[in-house]
């Protein structure tokens, strides 16, 4: 049960997460020096989050017939749920990218401290219950 609820923190930390800090923020969405297909791309990633949200918790919390089939299940929300979480931490790497605007204290990459923590809920979330 603590895997599966691991889980759950990093599917909610991600569908609500992005929304509160992506969609519905004066950084994003609502910021009126972003141009509007960055503002598309902010959409298009907070849905993605919301997706990868729901398949995380449907597969974590889906009842298997079998161990063999709960692993599956289990290694499934494992991926699923990382895929914000690493692409997220990989999205610093570019040139001329950063964490936060210039207007907003940037330069800088708090995302990390907040990426990290829910991508290893996740991955130790998994495997807790993919050892059972």
């Amino acid at each position: 049960m603590w895997g599966r609820i691991l889980l759950t923190v990093n599917a909610l930390g991600m569908g609500i997460g992005a929304l509160k800090a992506d969609y519905f923020s004066e950084t994003h969405m609502f910021n009126p020096n972003w141009p509007p297909h960055a503002k598309f791309h902010n959409a298009q990633t907070v849905g993605l989050a919301v997706t990868l949200a729901m398949a995380t918790l449907y597969f974590a919390w889906r009842r298997a017939p079998s161990p063999a089939l709960h692993r599956e299940f289990m290694k499934t929300a494992a991926f699923v749920g990382s895929i914000y979480w690493v692409t997220g931490l990989l999205s610093i790497l570019p040139e001329g990218t950063t964490g936060v605007d210039p207007e907003f204290g940037g330069p800088a990459f708090p995302q990390k401290y907040i990426f990290t923590p829910f991508l290893l809920c996740g991955l130790i979330g998994a495997w807790i219950e993919y050892r059972h």
